[in-house]
């Protein structure tokens, strides 16, 4: 049975690196997660990565701290390369082939982003990480995902996180939280469900562009979200939500 997606824009947080540590990288979840893109890899599936910083450095909104927003985003964006220089080793531990593409340039540890190199790599089979974000300041790692994933004509952005699908509450701290199997964008944002910020909801309605969103802590979830399966929740273009 093929695979539902040929081409894939997975976006994980910077914190589920952290596992149970309060900041850094859990060597285990790393792991884990190369394996389930290695899974997925096999199918023949082409794969962008986007990872956030958070588990570094989360930036700062005001300057209580010394820090200026524009600073403190230009530390995001190498915190964001960190972890990509760690997920990557991870891949290819596993045996895959990665480039790291960088939207900042640093050319001794990462290629430059350009479009048309990024899809030959995917197209040769090679998973790509975008790292440093759009490489501008105001603009977050969810953006950067969604930018990336139209600029490689991805089938749909793939968002992991440690719940199972968008809520129409935090499941964590209320019970009774309803998960929506399907959602669009557009209640998304009169709901302010923070699947995603309003800026990358925006473009992929705008360019009609799917938002899957999982437990990647689960084994097997992404394998089965690849190949069909009802796995989280999809954001997409609806009249409305059903619930």
């Amino acid at each position: 049975m093929p695979a539902k997606y040929k081409r894939v824009l997975l976006k994980l947080s910077g914190e589920a690196l952290m596992g149970d540590k309060e900041f850094g990288i859990d060597a285990d979840v790393l792991k884990r997660y190369a394996s389930e893109i290695t899974s997925v890899n096999a199918l023949g599936v082409q794969i962008g990565i986007v990872i956030g910083g958070g588990n570094i450095y989360r930036g700062v909104s005001h300057s209580t701290d010394g820090i200026d927003k524009v600073t403190g985003d230009h530390m995001g964006m190498l915190a964001t390369l960190i972890n990509a220089l760690a997920l990557q080793s991870a891949l290819e531990h596993e045996g895959l082939v990665t480039r790291l593409m960088s939207a900042i340039r640093m050319d001794v540890i990462a290629e430059p982003f350009i479009r048309r190199r990024a899809v030959r790599h995917l197209e040769k089979d090679r998973v790509v990480i975008f790292g440093a974000g759009t490489g501008n300041p105001y603009f977050t790692t969810d953006t950067a995902a969604a930018l990336r994933a139209v600029e490689i004509e991805a089938d749909a952005i793939i968002k992991g996180t440690r719940v199972d699908g968008v809520y129409d509450s935090d499941p964590e701290r209320n019970p009774n939280a309803f998960r929506f199997t399907e959602i669009s964008y557009l209640d998304v944002l009169k709901k302010d469900l923070k699947v995603m910020d309003m800026t990358a909801i925006t473009l992929c309605k705008e360019n009609n562009l799917p938002i899957l969103v999982f437990n990647m802590n689960t084994p097997g979830n992404f394998k089965r979200l690849i190949m069909g399966e009802q796995v989280g929740t999809t954001v997409l273009e609806l009249s409305s939500s059903v619930r």
